[in-house]
């Protein structure tokens, strides 16, 4: 009878367990490991607003209790003047460990929709090429996303307008799913970086990009200082 008994409250511990797991589980679906989603108000730089879709999922390489990076993302929105339907993505790189990107702004200009992004961490910057100003850009051309310089990005564009730090955690303010303009300029408040704060069209100092991110060059499927002599003899055969 007493073996009886600790076999069932074993049995409703472990369904306890279960439960929490289950209740767990369905909170990182929303908010953790898993995916989410929400909607941002955008300000375009001529006043008008567009509802833009945002999805990120969780994953790639981090360090133990530490929170994972993106691993993919989207931007969806319609281009107003056609009403079609856009998709910007960016996905998960080996190179990288995580998704490429921190998207800054999407606007549209005379029809042609931008997307304005900075690197997310060292290994990507050096990836794209140590852009300095320190964005990477693209316009929607020929139903494609294409990468452009910045000096093509239309001077009418100044300040950033989407989420750019941790926007699944900020989306966790969103009112019934979507977060205001307003929100996003509160959101977006607390950067002391110039480049965050309006898009910037001069370099920065080289000090001060070399302090943001030393350079490093992969090889071999990692990456390594440029003055790393045995990385220095493969980037001078690779020129030969």
């Amino acid at each position: 009878m007493r073996t009886t008994q600790l076999w069932l409250k074993q049995i409703t511990k472990l369904g306890l367990i279960l439960m929490m797991g289950v209740s767990m589980n369905a909170d990182a679906g929303l908010f953790g490991l898993g995916g989410t989603s929400w909607k941002e108000e955008v300000l375009l730089h001529d006043g008008s607003k567009i509802i833009v879709e945002r999805s990120v999922e969780l994953g790639g390489r981090h360090e133990l209790g530490q929170k994972p990076p993106i691993k993919e993302q989207s931007l969806t929105f319609t281009l107003p003047s056609t009403n079609q339907r856009v998709i910007w993505e960016d996905h998960y790189s080996e190179d990288v460990g995580s998704s490429n990107f921190n998207p800054m702004l999407l606007e549209i200009v005379n029809g042609t929709a931008y997307v304005l992004v900075s690197p997310a961490g060292c290994l990507s910057y050096n990836k794209w090429g140590r852009p300095n100003p320190p964005y990477v850009v693209f316009h929607y051309q020929g139903k494609e996303w294409k990468h452009i310089s910045l000096q093509e990005l239309p001077a009418v564009i100044k300040l950033p307008n989407l989420v750019i730090s941790s926007p699944d955690d900020v989306a966790k303010k969103a009112k019934n799913g979507l977060l205001s303009a307003e929100m996003i300029m509160q959101a977006n408040e607390g950067f002391r970086q110039p480049e965050y704060k309006t898009i910037l069209r001069e370099a920065l100092a080289k000090e001060r990009i070399n302090e943001m991110c030393m350079e490093m060059v992969p090889y071999k499927g990692s990456w390594v200082m440029p003055n790393d002599p045995i990385a220095r003899k493969f980037i001078d055969s690779q020129k030969r």
